[in-house]
């Protein structure tokens, strides 16, 4: 079955790496099983597509959990630093590295890989290094990458096409697509490894991100000339880059091209990526059209794609329409999620309906749904841009009293708030709050501060913060470094 669009995270692979590999070596052997992968499309941006649905009585990945499994990863990383522990149980060392694989730290899934290498009873395998290898993509660590592989090849493994697969995933995610293509070219020197149609999907979703749309013509004609067929999710990804591009005319025909297949038909994915683009373009006549136009072809809509009609209403300021799609569900049995709610309180915030703002905040809660990060910046920068700051305190305290799980954005948006109400203790009471949570500030956290230090005629300050940060720029941690300073 055909889950989602493109997402390098599930590549073909169905069993966990937490199954111990007490069983035979893949040492020259090809793997027997081969699944079809569930492809999903997901922004590198923090998505407001992750929200629960429903009541919710505790968050979906609470606390506890988080604190126990970092808790996990660094009692054994602490071993991988150490030579003499080579007789650990599988299931704790399998179990780390699985956790560390899925929070994407790359440094620590290293480590812990290590470490599994030095215990007796390891046996290489092609999918360990698979899924390695496509956090490292993730992670945007090609160079780790082709280390990886090359430490693959030392053990006596024969690479895999997942094998392949992943290494292309990790250079196109870092923007090297040459690099990527001459691994697709040395795959059609392999018998047994020569590119399939889940190759050239990760290939052409990298072309796509990376707006090298003059590559994808030669990618098809490459596939049509090796008698590959595109897809369903081939497909998906060209006309969801298409749109993200706003390059209107040729994601229209790859549609129709996607049509006229004949067995790779158009589904709710399709849809979503057709009506978001022209939605988020502003071009609301197109986008009701082409709702309507599938409705024709039966796919009918879901969650997202009433949220995506909600924001696009909401940016385009015609919010009796975006009400209008929220009553819709609720009488078609939708029930509105986190993220449908989020869109509303920061569609209004954006039209500074405070009011009615804070009226779809207090719904949210008194339905179970737990606040997030996502909503409580939207609350800040509509409080902010209204000049209500002691609102502003209130949200703060909220949160104070929570157990959400602060971010960056979040930070960036309260350090903002502060500092565009001149309050720059409080705004610097908040960034040294971000070392308290482990969270590290980024290039606008900077340049918030110092429009802040500016704006306030404090033009020492704001030197002084530039100073620190050319002087530390050089640096690996740059963020660390400038807490210590």
């Amino acid at each position: 079955m055909y889950h989602h669009t493109l997402n390098s995270t599930n590549l073909r692979m169905s069993a966990s790496i937490s199954t111990p590999p007490t069983t035979c070596s893949t040492k020259f052997v090809t793997e027997r099983t081969r699944h079809k992968p569930i492809y999903i499309i997901r922004s590198l941006k923090r998505s407001q597509e992750t929200g629960l649905t429903g009541l919710q009585i505790e968050p979906k990945k609470s606390l506890s959990r988080i604190l126990w499994t970092d808790a996990a990863i660094e009692a054994i990383e602490r071993k991988a630093n150490s030579k003499k522990y080579k007789k650990l149980w599988p299931k704790a060392v399998l179990e780390a590295l699985d956790e560390a694989l899925r929070a994407n730290r790359w440094v620590s899934a290293l480590k812990i890989l290590g470490l599994l290498r030095m215990q007796h009873w390891y046996a290489p395998r092609c999918q360990t290094y698979t899924k390695v290898l496509m956090m490292l993509g993730r992670c945007k660590q090609p160079e780790q990458a082709s280390l990886l592989f090359q430490t693959m090849l030392s053990e006596g493994l024969r690479p895999t096409i997942d094998v392949y697969t992943a290494l292309v995933s990790a250079y196109g995610e870092s923007g090297l697509l040459e690099k990527a293509i001459l691994i697709v070219d040395d795959m059609k020197s392999v018998s047994d490894c020569i590119p399939d149609v889940y190759t050239y999907s990760i290939l052409i979703k990298s072309c796509c991100k990376f707006n090298r749309f003059d590559l994808i013509k030669e990618i098809l004609a490459e596939m049509s000339y090796l008698g590959i067929e595109c897809s369903t999710v081939t497909y998906n990804i060209i006309i969801d880059g298409y749109g993200k591009a706003k390059m209107f005319e040729e994601m229209e025909n790859s549609l129709l091209d996607m049509i006229e297949t004949g067995s790779c038909l158009p589904d709710i994915y399709t849809l979503n990526s057709v009506i978001g683009a022209y939605g988020n373009s502003g071009h609301i006549e197109k986008m009701e059209r082409w709702y309507d136009e599938f409705q024709l072809m039966n796919i009918l809509p879901d969650i997202k794609t009433f949220n995506i009609m909600i924001r696009s209403y909401g940016k385009a300021g015609m919010y009796k329409k975006m009400i209008s799609v929220m009553k819709f569900m609720e009488n078609r049995f939708f029930s509105p999620t986190i993220v449908t709610y989020n869109i509303v309180i920061e569609v209004l915030g954006w039209a500074g309906n405070i009011e009615e703002m804070d009226e779809y905040f207090k719904r949210m809660k008194h339905l179970g749904m737990k606040p997030n990060c996502i909503t409580y910046c939207s609350l800040v920068s509509a409080y902010s841009k209204a000049g209500l700051i002691m609102s502003v305190d209130s949200i703060l305290r909220q949160v104070e009293n929570s157990d959400v799980i602060l971010d960056t954005p979040f930070y960036n948006c309260i350090i903002s708030a502060y500092g565009q109400a001149g309050d720059v203790d409080k705004m610097e009471e908040m960034f040294m709050a971000m070392k308290e949570r482990n969270c590290m500030p980024d290039d606008i956290t900077f340049a918030t501060m110092i429009q802040a230090y500016n704006a306030q005629g404090m033009i020492e300050d704001a030197q002084d913060l530039e100073k620190k940060i050319f002087a530390t720029k050089d640096c690996s941690g740059i963020s660390h470094c400038i807490f210590t300073c």
